[in-house]
C-alpha cells in the first residue's frame, strides 16, 4: 500500500464509525495490505483524534489468547490507543450510540506509577512500574461489517477498540497470583464467560511486558499514569440493548457495565 491508500483506508474507518455504515474487510479492498500498513492506518486515525482534541491515556492489548492468534494466523498480540473519553466508571450508564457491533470481555487493567522508557524493559522493571490494578470490562467494537476480520483489519481499526469500564477499588499487585486469578462474567446474574489470568499470554504480566517492549521499540514508551488493558481472560460476549454485565476477578473484586436500551449500530 502507498501513502494515499493508507489515508483512504483510514478515512473509510472514520466514516464507518460516524455513520454506522460498516465497511468490507480492508484486507479485501487492499489485498497487499501488511501489518505495517495496518499500523500506519491506525496511526493516521490516532493523529486525527489528537487533532480533534482527544487525549491518549494508555493502550489496549488485543489477541492475547493463543487460540485466537492461531485463528487469525499470527504469533503475537496487537495494540491500540485508549482515549480519554472512552472510559466509564463502575455501573455508569454506557450509551448505545457510541457502540459499534459491541461485544464485551473481562480483563485486568493496570496503571503505571513510573515510566517504562528503557530500551527493552523486563518483567522485573514492569512489575516495579505498576502502581495498581483494577478489574475492567472492555467493550470492543468493529467498523468492519459482521466482524469479518483478520489481523490487519483489527490492527487498522485501532485493535477493534470501543469503550471500557473500570472498577473503582485499586489493588496493589503485590501478593496477587494473577496467573491463577479466576474470572466470571455474568449477564444479569447468569454466567456467560469464565476464565483466568493464564488465558492472557500465560500471565497478564507477559502481555504488559510485550506492550512495554513494543512501545519502547516504536519510540513511544509507556509513561507514569498510563492505563493498560492487558487482554481478555475469557471469551467475549455479544452485547444487546439494556444488558447489565458484572465481572468478578479473584483478588481484584468486581466491575459492572450497564447499557442503555437504545439500539447500537449494527449496519
Amino acid at each position: 500500500m502507498n501513502v494515499d491508500q493508507h489515508a483512504l483506508a483510514a478515512q473509510s474507518l472514520r466514516e464507518a464509525a460516524s455513520s454506522g455504515a460498516f465497511i468490507a474487510p480492508l484486507r479485501e479492498t487492499y489485498q497487499q495490505m501488511t501489518a505495517e500498513d495496518a499500523y500506519a492506518i491506525q496511526a493516521i486515525n490516532t493523529a486525527q483524534q489528537l487533532k480533534a482534541g482527544r487525549r491518549v491515556v494508555g493502550r489496549k492489548i488485543g489477541l492475547t489468547s493463543l487460540a485466537v492468534q492461531r485463528q487469525l494466523g499470527v504469533d503475537q498480540p496487537d495494540f491500540g490507543a485508549l482515549f480519554d473519553d472512552m472510559g466509564y466508571g463502575d455501573g455508569e450508564p454506557v450509551p448505545a450510540t457510541r457502540l459499534h457491533q459491541p461485544k464485551i470481555e473481562a480483563e485486568i487493567a493496570f496503571v503505571l506509577g513510573r515510566d517504562l522508557a528503557g530500551e527493552n524493559p523486563g518483567h522485573a522493571q514492569v512489575l516495579a512500574a505498576l502502581d495498581y490494578a483494577v478489574p475492567a470490562l472492555e467493550i470492543v467494537g468493529s467498523r468492519i461489517a459482521g466482524w469479518n476480520i483478520r489481523f490487519v483489519d483489527t490492527v487498522a481499526d485501532n485493535a477493534s477498540s470501543g469503550l471500557y469500564v473500570l472498577g473503582g477499588t485499586p489493588r496493589s499487585v503485590r501478593g496477587l497470583d494473577l496467573r491463577l486469578a479466576g474470572m466470571a462474567l455474568m449477564r444479569r446474574g447468569e454466567p456467560v464467560s469464565t476464565g483466568a489470568g493464564a488465558a492472557c499470554l500465560g500471565h497478564p504480566l507477559n502481555a504488559v511486558v510485550w506492550l512495554a517492549r513494543t512501545m519502547a521499540r516504536l519510540s513511544c514508551p509507556l509513561r507514569a499514569g498510563d492505563l493498560v488493558l492487558s487482554g481478555a481472560l475469557g471469551p467475549m460476549v455479544a452485547v444487546s440493548p439494556g444488558d447489565v454485565f458484572e465481572s468478578h476477578i479473584n483478588g481484584l473484586g468486581s466491575v459492572r457495565a450497564v447499557f442503555d436500551n437504545a439500539q447500537a449500530g449494527t449496519r
